[in-house]
C-alpha cells in the first residue's frame, strides 16, 4: 500500500486532544508520514506536499482550507459525525474529497448517555443528591420506568441503540423517521410505533421522555420549539445528546421553571461551553454533562480506526467511506 503525506489538525483544545489524539496518531502513523499542524508556527508551509488530512473535530478553518488546496491536498477526513460546524462547501467546491465519521461509530456511547439521563431523571437524582447531602433519607419518590413510553426522534444509529436498551428495562419505544428503516432492523428492535414527521406532535403529548438524535440542519433547526414544548406532558422529559440548537432552549428552561414539564438532560448546547450561571442549571430536574456523552474511549478508539481504514482505501485508489458529497 502506498504511504500517504499525512496532516494530522489537532484539536484546539488540548485536553481534548489528549483524550482523542493518541488514538488517531497511534492508528495512522505506522502506515503514513504524519507531520502534526502546529498552531504557533505559520500555516502556510505545514500544508506544503501533504496529500491527506485528518482533522480532529472538523475544525479546519476557512484560510486553511484555502492553503490547503492551493497546496495540492486531496482528500480530508474529518473525525466528526456532525457537519454543521464544518467548512463543507468550501472543501468540496475546492475540489478535495471530504469523509466523515459515520454514527454508527459514535452510537453505543450517546445512547448509553441518553439512557443515563433517562434513569437520572426517572430516579428524580438531583433532588436525592441535594437529600442525601441534607441528611433527608426516604425521599424523593422515583419513577418506574417500565411501561413508560419513550419518543425517539431520528432513528439512525443511535436512535435504535437507545431503542435497544430502553426496551431491555420494559419500556415503550415510539419513533419518528424521514426515511424507511430496514426491516430487519425493526424485526429485531420491534417499537411500539414508527411513524414519520407527520406523526410527532401527537406522539409528543403522548410520551414520558422525549429524546432527541438528529443531525443539526436548517429543517431540524428547533424541531422541539416553544409550541411542540407545550404539547408534553407535566411529568414528561427532554433528552438532547445530539445537537444543541435541535431544541429551543429558552422555551425548555422557562418550561422547566415554570413546572410545566418534568425536566431534561441535555449534554449538548447551542452554545459551547454553555453559561453554567443560569439559574436552571442548577435546578435538581436539569441534569446536564459538558458534551461528554460521545467522547468515550471506545467511539475513539472506533474513529481513529475508521480513519485508518478510509486512508487505506485512499491509497489503494478505492472508494472512501462516508464519503461527503
Amino acid at each position: 500500500m502506498q504511504r500517504l503525506s499525512v496532516l494530522y489538525l489537532p484539536h484546539p483544545l488540548d485536553h481534548i486532544n489528549d483524550a482523542w489524539g493518541d488514538d488517531i496518531l497511534s492508528a495512522i502513523r505506522a502506515d503514513h508520514d504524519v507531520r502534526v499542524f502546529d498552531r504557533s508556527q505559520a500555516a502556510e508551509p505545514q500544508f506544503q506536499n501533504i496529500e491527506v488530512i485528518v482533522d480532529l473535530g472538523g475544525n479546519i478553518t476557512a484560510e486553511w482550507v484555502d492553503l490547503a488546496a492551493g497546496a495540492g491536498v486531496k482528500f480530508i477526513q474529518v473525525q466528526t459525525n456532525g457537519l454543521d460546524h464544518v467548512e463543507v462547501d468550501k472543501i468540496l467546491d475546492a475540489g478535495m474529497l471530504m469523509a466523515h465519521c459515520p454514527g454508527n461509530l459514535s452510537a453505543s456511547s450517546l445512547a448509553e448517555g441518553a439512557m443515563m439521563f433517562i434513569l437520572m431523571l426517572a430516579h428524580q437524582y438531583g433532588e436525592s443528591r441535594q437529600n442525601f447531602d441534607a441528611g433527608k433519607i426516604g425521599t424523593p419518590m422515583g419513577m418506574e420506568i417500565e411501561g413508560r413510553t419513550l419518543l425517539i426522534v431520528g432513528f439512525g444509529a443511535s436512535g435504535q441503540h437507545l431503542a435497544r436498551r430502553a426496551k431491555s428495562f420494559g419500556m415503550r419505544i415510539h419513533a419518528i423517521d424521514i426515511r424507511p428503516i430496514e426491516q430487519a432492523i425493526l424485526d429485531e428492535i420491534q417499537p411500539d410505533f414508527l411513524g414519520s414527521p407527520e406523526d410527532l406532535d401527537r406522539l409528543i403529548a403522548e410520551c414520558d421522555f422525549l429524546s432527541v438524535h438528529l443531525h443539526l440542519t436548517d429543517e431540524t433547526r428547533h424541531i422541539i420549539d416553544d409550541r411542540r414544548i407545550r404539547l408534553l406532558k407535566p411529568t414528561a422529559y427532554v433528552i438532547n445528546v445530539s445537537r444543541g440548537e435541535l431544541v429551543d432552549e429558552a422555551a425548555l428552561y422557562q418550561a422547566i421553571h415554570e413546572k410545566r414539564i418534568g425536566g431534561a438532560g441535555f449534554d449538548a448546547f447551542a452554545e459551547e461551553p454553555p453559561n453554567a450561571t443560569l439559574p436552571v442549571y442548577q435546578l435538581p430536574n436539569m441534569c446536564v454533562q459538558p458534551h461528554t456523552a460521545v467522547g468515550t474511549d471506545g467511539t475513539s478508539r472506533k474513529r481513529a480506526e475508521f480513519a485508518r481504514e478510509n486512508l487505506a482505501r485512499y491509497a489503494r485508489d478505492e472508494e472512501i467511506a462516508a464519503r461527503v458529497s
